[in-house]
């Protein structure tokens, strides 16, 4: 059973999208490409667990990545192939219901945007940080100016969507997501790929499975439970067992 069930039903979910809607850090996984994952990833850990994401580790992580054009942008298919289990299942039901899902997230922008049209989440829903190449397509620098390389970034962008869609919930694994817990009508805390204890003993709810059918009790009034086809059901069924 879920505490405290949903009684008005939500019109926005909003993902943070590494270590969220996608079980792998996208910087990390380019920084490992590129020969500097284990620095890139003390930089990346104390950003989620420790400080929230600052300007300075923004920069200091890419620039020791360096990631070229071609590498962000295969970045995008790594994102698909170790997105969460049930994610796509999960998101059709949330449309079905009528429902707008949205990303923010600190990812490159066109890795992040091209996942995002691999799950049909609209282009004008997605925001993260743009990065900018030189003419040979090489690592130049990045949108300095992105609310999402500064604490309290995510919570702009909230703000923002919540003049379309005032009823919302966030899904997010890290320090930053949950600066907008009190923006939101439900905040889910993920753990499903790099559990953080300091994160969890701060949410209400929280999955610490890869699956995320959890989000079906978690997030659905009664009465749209009481929509969901037999398919539906069984998905709904195992995410409260495990919820």
């Amino acid at each position: 059973m879920i505490l405290n069930p949903l009684t008005s039903p939500l019109t926005g979910i909003i993902f943070d999208c590494d270590g969220t809607l996608s079980r792998i850090e996208g910087i990390d996984e380019l920084a490992a490409a590129n020969r500097v994952f284990d620095i890139v990833q003390r930089l990346t850990q104390e950003a989620m667990g420790k400080t929230g994401m600052t300007p300075e580790i923004y920069a200091n992580r890419l620039s020791l990545t360096k990631p070229s054009l071609a590498q962000v942008k295969a970045l995008a298919l790594s994102y698909y192939q170790n997105m969460a289990a049930d994610l796509v299942a999960v998101l059709a039901i949330f449309r079905r219901l009528q429902k707008s899902i949205y990303i923010v997230s600190a990812g490159l922008l066109p890795a992040v945007q091209a996942f995002g049209q691999m799950l049909e989440i609209p282009q004008e829903n997605i925001y993260a940080v743009d990065i900018i190449f030189d003419h040979n397509n090489q690592y130049q620098d990045f949108d300095h100016g992105s609310p999402l390389v500064k604490k309290w970034g995510k919570q702009s962008i909230v703000e923002q969507i919540r003049q379309k869609s005032a009823e919302l919930a966030f899904i997010g694994d890290g320090l930053s997501d949950l600066e907008v817990c009190h923006l939101v009508k439900r905040f889910v805390g993920y753990g499903g790929a790099f559990f953080r204890e300091n994160i969890e003993k701060h949410c209400e709810f929280y999955i610490k499975s890869i699956s995320m059918s959890p989000l079906l009790p978690m997030l659905l009034t009664e009465n749209e439970v009481n929509k969901l086809t037999s398919v539906e059901r069984k998905l709904y069924e195992k995410g409260l067992q495990i919820a």
